[in-house]
């Protein structure tokens, strides 16, 4: 656990100046996919929990809702400008909408961050809810904005 702590704590801190970093728009790219799949990866373990496909844990999900909720504030710095010409799953919509998705992103931020709060009381009806809530506005970006 401390290791996640301390991996969490770094991220965030690198995260803002990660644009600054970035040498290649490919880097950007890179960066945020993988924000994305490991945020995604812990996101699935919830559901698996919520659908009965896996024994519910609720140590198990705050774990796992403290990862996305860490991740889900990364991959926005690597939505450069320069990437829009980068060959991604990235919808040409999406960079004359950008206003619009980093609305999507606070919307979305905003679900994780309540579905980590409703993973804290280890009430799976609750969590049911509020992951739902969440996976619509991961949904919402997907449909518009990724192909």
């Amino acid at each position: 656990m401390k290791t996640r702590v301390l991996f969490a704590a770094a991220a965030l801190v690198l995260s803002g100046a990660a644009h600054a970093q970035f040498q290649k728009p490919e880097d950007a790219v890179r960066y945020r996919q993988s924000a994305f799949a490991v945020m995604g990866n812990h996101f699935s373990r919830i559901g698996a929990m919520v659908q009965g496909k896996a024994p519910f844990d609720a140590k198990v999900a705050q774990e796992n809702a403290a990862i996305v909720l860490m991740m889900s504030k990364l991959p926005w710095a690597g939505f450069t400008p320069e990437t829009e010409r980068i060959k991604s799953r990235a919808k040409p919509e999406l960079w004359a909408e950008m206003d619009k998705v980093r609305a999507g992103a606070d919307k979305m931020m905003k679900a994780v961050a309540d579905l980590e709060a409703t993973t804290r009381t280890g009430n799976l009806d609750a969590i049911k809810k509020s992951f739902g809530e969440t996976a619509a506005t991961c949904k919402a970006c997907h449909d518009a904005y990724r192909e």
